[in-house]
């Protein structure tokens, strides 16, 4: 039977979850209502180029009489910067080289939904437009099951309902919200990532290692979440070693472990290999791209590079200054989240977890411990007891929350993450690239119940989300730049 005031709290957070979704969304058509746009070409739909090589064949769009245009083309005018590429990559394919740079998840299931849910629209807004519709579709009921795993992985380790479900509100209105209600992958990146994490600490691996790759499949930083059984196998094989003086069950888990990265890396792969394929097969050495003649042909990192300029300080300029400012709460955040859990549990964080109490390794076993047979049934009764917590005694055994050492994969996660955006990437990017990250809510969600000035600082955090939902709703659904 479900514990009372987990379904309390978990009806609270889906509540709240389609509540923020419905916001942006309104948000959206108000400031396209009242404002024009910076960029009036998003409705433009060229041919796609394998129709272009047949002219005898009439494309299915030119032969549509739209009933509705009005509302066929503010669907497709709200089509913006990288949703005008999941959306060509759903209609036509991956045509062009730089496409290549967005995973094909959201735009397999784009596709399928207008075909098999949404085709019955067609005629009445056309192609396009239904295509545009199918992903807000996607995005905004997956973002409120991506809420939902929030909240269930947050119980686990922060063994608090009331903190968890504060986290999850927070990430219901986070600052990348308009990113998550648009065609974007964070949401299908965020609901397979944080269910995959969910599963991974409910002792289910073969589930976590499949949503963890499919998460690899919506985007590139997927690959990251490997970590986690990284993190999982070493300290597995710690415990074989040094504790049960098994040297073949180590090799059995380190094995295992290295298996499960593999499968999350596959995705990656896979999509590089298509890549290839299509690109660099078939052409004379003298027509094919640059990055196909590498000794170690990664087409990903080209784009970034070629393209879109990313690499090692090269955003390290004066002119990108307001690009570092508009960064920089998401990233203080994040370096506040870290600094807090390393002064907080010093030894955890240094040690990397391993001279970490065993009664705390024991709370989250299913990362630090092996058992004879029976560790994944323990961890699933961990979590129906974690679940079942009253408040009061789920507060009582929260002693340690967000500074358990159970927190500690997500921390190291968090920081390479910051890292990575901070010196690699377009460092405005960093908003929307870590707000999946539950450690930012869970910190988060720990000061806002704090004394003293703690507290005043969790009513910086809501203002500078609601700032940033305003103005990312304003800016980006009118074609000007937003992170």
């Amino acid at each position: 039977m479900m514990n009372p005031t987990k379904s309390h709290h978990e009806s609270t957070v889906i509540k709240y979850a389609i509540r923020s979704r419905l916001l942006v969304l309104s948000l959206i058509i108000l400031w396209r209502t009242l404002l024009t746009p910076y960029d009036t070409s998003a409705p433009l739909n060229p041919t796609c180029l394998s129709q272009q090589q047949h002219p005898n064949v009439v494309a299915d769009d030119d032969q549509q009489v739209i009933l509705v245009p009005r509302l066929a083309s503010a669907i497709e005018s709200s089509i913006v910067w990288d949703s005008v590429y999941f959306v060509r990559i759903a209609q036509c394919g991956y045509e062009y080289e730089q496409s290549y740079a967005f995973f094909p998840l959201l735009p397999i299931c784009i596709s399928w939904l207008s075909r098999k849910v949404l085709a019955p629209l067609i005629p009445v807004i056309g192609h396009r437009a239904v295509l545009g519709l199918s992903g807000y579709v996607i995005n905004n009921v997956g973002f409120v099951f991506a809420a939902l795993y929030l909240y269930r992985l947050s119980v686990i380790i922060l063994k608090d309902q009331e903190a968890a479900s504060r986290a999850s509100i927070l990430f219901c209105f986070n600052p990348a919200s308009i990113f998550y209600s648009s065609i974007y992958s964070e949401t299908l990146f965020a609901l397979f990532s944080l269910g995959g994490l969910y599963h991974l600490m409910s002792g289910k691996n073969t589930i976590a290692v499949l949503w963890l790759a499919l998460s690899g499949f919506s985007r590139s930083n997927g690959m990251l979440n490997a970590g986690y059984f990284c993190f999982q196998t070493m300290h597995q094989a710690y415990d074989a070693v040094f504790f049960r003086k098994r040297a073949f069950l180590a090799m059995q888990v380190l094995v295992g472990g290295a298996l499960r990265c593999i499968c999350i890396f596959v995705p990656f792969v896979a999509f590089q290999s298509y890549g290839y394929h299509n690109i660099c097969l078939g052409h004379f050495p003298n027509e094919t791209s640059p990055w196909c003649k590498a000794r170690v042909p990664m087409l990903y990192n080209y784009i970034q590079n070629h393209y879109w300029g990313v690499g090692f300080l090269k955003y390290f300029q004066v002119k990108q200054l307001p690009n570092f400012l508009l960064a920089s709460p998401i990233l203080s955040l994040a370096l506040c989240s870290i600094v807090h859990y390393a002064k907080s549990n010093p030894k955890n964080f240094y040690s990397l977890g391993f001279h970490a109490p065993t009664e705390d390794k024991n709370s989250a076993a299913v990362l630090f411990t092996l058992s004879r047979g029976n560790r994944n049934l323990k961890a699933k009764k961990q979590v129906i007891k974690d679940l079942a917590l009253p408040p009061e005694e789920s507060k009582l055994s929260a002693t340690q929350g967000y500074s358990s050492v159970a927190a500690l994969p997500y921390i190291f996660h968090l920081g390479f993450m910051a890292a990575t955006v901070f010196f690699v990437m377009h460092v405005q990017v960093a908003t929307r690239f870590l707000s999946f990250s539950p450690p930012l809510y869970w910190f988060a969600s720990y000061i806002m119940k704090s004394p003293g000035t703690y507290k005043r600082w969790g009513y910086v955090i809501w203002a500078y989300s609601a700032a940033y939902i305003l103005l990312g709703s304003l800016l980006f659904s009118n074609f000007y730049p937003f992170t």
